[in-house]
């Protein structure tokens, strides 16, 4: 038998698929209808629905707990984009954004002024109310953020 995880994973799948690739959920109303407490539908999108596996989430809390799940349309020009999502890590220096920024530039992937907002979005200086330690996981987060979105 399947894990509840599974089910419910597959569910939001059909779900994003019959949606053409957007959907909005209520956390509350799925975790009544799988019969589950709402921190199991956090755990199944927060591990299955990764930017890494080609979706983008937003999370509105209250009222309910709204979350809208997209699944990135990969064509062959967003190939490269999700191959260095997929290889960023869990944690990127400002040195190393910068170069993968400045690949993106000279491969025409993103625009120099798409450009100069990540890396303005992803710099010490942008980051420095996080302590040192916790600045690269947060900025390897929010380029993987900002890449995905522009695969939406």
């Amino acid at each position: 038998m399947a894990r509840l995880s599974d089910l419910i994973e597959a569910f939001i799948k059909q779900l994003i698929e019959d949606m053409d690739g957007t959907i909005e959920i209520q956390r509350n109303e799925l975790a009544n209808y799988f019969k589950c407490v709402p921190s199991q539908i956090n755990y199944v999108i927060d591990t299955r629905f990764t930017t890494e596996r080609g979706y983008y989430v937003e999370s509105r809390r209250g009222g309910g707990g709204y979350i809208k799940i997209q699944k990135v349309n990969v064509s062959p020009n967003t190939n490269y984009l999700m191959h260095i999502v997929n290889s960023i890590g869990d944690r990127l220096s400002q040195q190393a954004a910068e170069a993968f920024i400045n690949n993106f530039i000279d491969y025409e992937v993103v625009s120099s002024r798409e450009g100069k907002i990540l890396r303005a979005a992803t710099s010490d200086k942008a980051l420095s109310m996080v302590p040192a330690p916790d600045r690269d996981v947060l900025r390897a987060t929010l380029l993987k953020n900002m890449l995905t979105i522009l695969l939406v």
